[in-house]
């Protein structure tokens, strides 16, 4: 068994602030060396050295248990964090992440040692805040959603590789076809990596009333060259092709088995049932009840807000969790996300704002779906296209995301309905001091502005 390397006593100098809480500890992060500060149980002030290793992991958490540490930080360094925080968090120490823009090492030398010290009497002092991280079984979501949408990729990797072999082979019915996944396409795909060459036949396969294209084109474009070893990359392509849908559909019974471990349970421990999801499953949706279950768990049906579905849904709350009482308001829980402005202020003026940059998976997914609101015909929509107009789009899609994170929060706290008539009222409202302001402008010049009769046909 692995055991600590190094373990010595140093002086400190006396804390001139106060301590909020004797027993902390500090860990600078290593992929194979971990530098920790800490204060043992008479008080003193103690260093060890230990390596990455799960056993040396599980040895320093005594270590700093039998010396009474209850709290610790450390770094958000890479993914080397991650199995250090859950084998702390299994032995019950409260660990606080830190991000490593927010404290800087004020010695002019840098050095392992330094920065655990330093790390240690910042926490001594209460003076870091700790970043957001879920519980174990949100990110274990987390983890599934993540490899899911890797196989997804991958597998759109690989259509775009079928689509330029049958480009090798002159085949042009994937430019006449709108989806090669669709269901005609594919089976016309299969038989031709099965061996078949025969137009009329491969056509067969296919409903042509669903394509545009006339049943002569189609046919020219089922006449190419049916070469070996396009045929043999064609058919390995394929089997690809399946290998990440399977891997999609794997992935999505793990997420379904975690879903159902979140849905609340009554006041007779019993939890409610989600009906299985009928109808036709399209290329990269769901094939489980993803709404069913999202409204059990939130208490709420998220999915009327305009530009979130379900899979953003899913997305957002594996990195937030359900519970929005950590964010003490809404205007807390979209600069969490980023999407608030943060002015920089000097000498009691703005010299603009600062640039912040996050890969926040919630906030990317609050951005996607604000981006795909731009024919939307509602509020929602009528305010991006506004805004866009005005300032851009970019500016546009940070506001939109930021209303929809803004909404989210509210109904995901309270439990309560979405009501699209309080935008719409808004709307109006807006309407009216527009009218109102062009009027006085009118006024202004001598003129006064008078509603169009409607005119009669």
């Amino acid at each position: 068994m692995a055991k600590l390397i190094k373990q010595t006593q140093v002086s400190v100098p006396a804390a001139q602030l106060a301590v909020i809480n004797q027993h902390t500890a500090a860990i600078d992060v290593g992929s194979t060396l971990m530098m920790v500060s800490y204060n043992d149980a008479q008080g003193n002030y103690c260093l060890a050295q230990t390596d990455g290793f799960t056993e040396s992991i599980k040895e320093l958490a005594k270590v700093l248990q039998s010396a009474g540490v209850t709290h610790v930080a450390m770094e958000a360094t890479g993914v080397y964090w991650m199995a250090l925080y859950e084998v702390l968090e299994q032995h019950g120490l409260i660990v606080t992440l830190i991000n490593p823009r927010h404290f800087k090492n004020v010695d002019a030398q840098k050095t392992d040692v330094k920065d655990c010290q330093w790390l240690h009497q910042l926490h001594a002092h209460g003076l870091l805040k700790a970043s957001h991280i879920a519980p174990d079984i949100y990110r274990e979501l987390k983890t599934y959603l993540h490899q899911r949408e890797i196989n997804q990729k991958q597998k759109s990797d690989t259509l775009n590789r079928i689509h330029r072999q049958l480009t090798l082979m002159n085949l042009k019915v994937q430019h006449l076809v709108s989806d090669i996944e669709g269901v005609s396409a594919m089976k016309m795909i299969r038989a031709i990596a099965a061996g078949q060459q025969d137009p009329v036949t491969l056509l067969s396969l296919a409903d042509v009333k669903k394509f545009k294209a006339s049943e002569e084109q189609l046919l020219e474009s089922l006449k190419g060259m049916y070469k070996k070893q396009h045929v043999t990359v064609l058919n390995r392509l394929l089997a690809a092709y399946d290998f990440y849908r399977e891997e999609m559909k794997q992935y999505e019974q793990l997420i379904e088995e975690v879903l159902e471990r979140m849905l609340p349970e009554d006041e007779q421990g019993q939890k409610p049932e989600v009906a299985s999801k009928k109808g036709y499953v399209r290329k990269n949706q769901y094939s489980i009840n993803l709404k069913g279950y999202l409204e059990q768990i939130l208490g709420t049906d998220a999915t009327l807000i305009e530009g979130l579905d379900e899979i953003t849904i899913l997305t957002i709350i594996a990195v937030t969790g359900v519970d929005m009482s950590k964010w003490r308001t809404a205007e807390h829980f979209v600069s969490w996300l980023n999407l608030s402005a943060r002015p920089k202020i000097s000498g009691g003026k703005q010299l603009g704002h600062q640039k912040r940059f996050t890969n926040n998976a919630a906030t990317q997914a609050f951005r996607v779906a604000a981006q795909g609101m731009w024919n939307n015909k509602g509020p929602l929509g009528h305010f991006y296209r506004r805004l866009s107009a005005q300032k851009g789009s970019k500016k546009a899609i940070k506001a939109l995301a930021k209303k929809l994170a803004v909404i989210f929060y509210h109904i995901v706290k309270n439990k309560s309905t979405y009501d699209r008539s309080r935008l719409q009222t808004n709307e109006q409202a807006r309407t009216n001091r527009h009218i109102s302001k062009l009027k006085k402008m009118a006024a202004t010049y001598g003129f006064a502005l008078q509603p169009i009769a409607p005119t009669s046909l």
